[in-house]
């Protein structure tokens, strides 16, 4: 597989795990406001992703999507097919109940998968990532 290729398929899946994401959030932060009330600003609504434990969950999801741009942004740098490998294996981990690391991100998302924006969303990145095998 060509460079070419590889950074066409990571830069198709990039988007999309940043959509489910902000369906991940939303669900997140209706969970939050059913128990404290109205988020009341956006700034508010970072400070509370930054600094609120009901929050944390997102972080694994967060910093894997933050390494894959830092792979795409590298323009100098050729990908391979082991850049696919490492994608496809820490998205595996994160959702592996074999991983005790990311416990609880999977239970955040377990409470979040009935929600149906993160569903769709979800079928979306795993359809992106599905086609990273062809």
């Amino acid at each position: 597989m060509t460079d070419a290729f590889i950074r066409t398929r990571l830069d198709a899946l990039a988007p999309a795990l940043r959509h489910f994401h902000s369906a991940l959030l939303d669900f997140a932060k209706g969970e939050y406001e059913f128990l404290h009330g109205p988020v009341g600003s956006p700034f508010e609504l970072y400070s509370l992703v930054m600094n609120n434990p009901d929050f944390q969950w997102l972080r694994p999801l967060s910093g894997l999507m933050a390494t894959l741009d830092e792979v795409l942004d590298a323009k100098d740098k050729t990908l391979t097919e082991q850049n696919l490998t490492d994608v496809r294996g820490a998205l595996g981990l994160l959702f592996a109940d074999s991983d005790t690391r990311f416990a609880d991100f999977r239970a955040g998302y377990t409470r979040a998968k009935g929600d149906n924006r993160v569903r769709e969303t979800e079928a979306k990145w795993r359809e992106v990532l599905n086609s990273l095998e062809a």
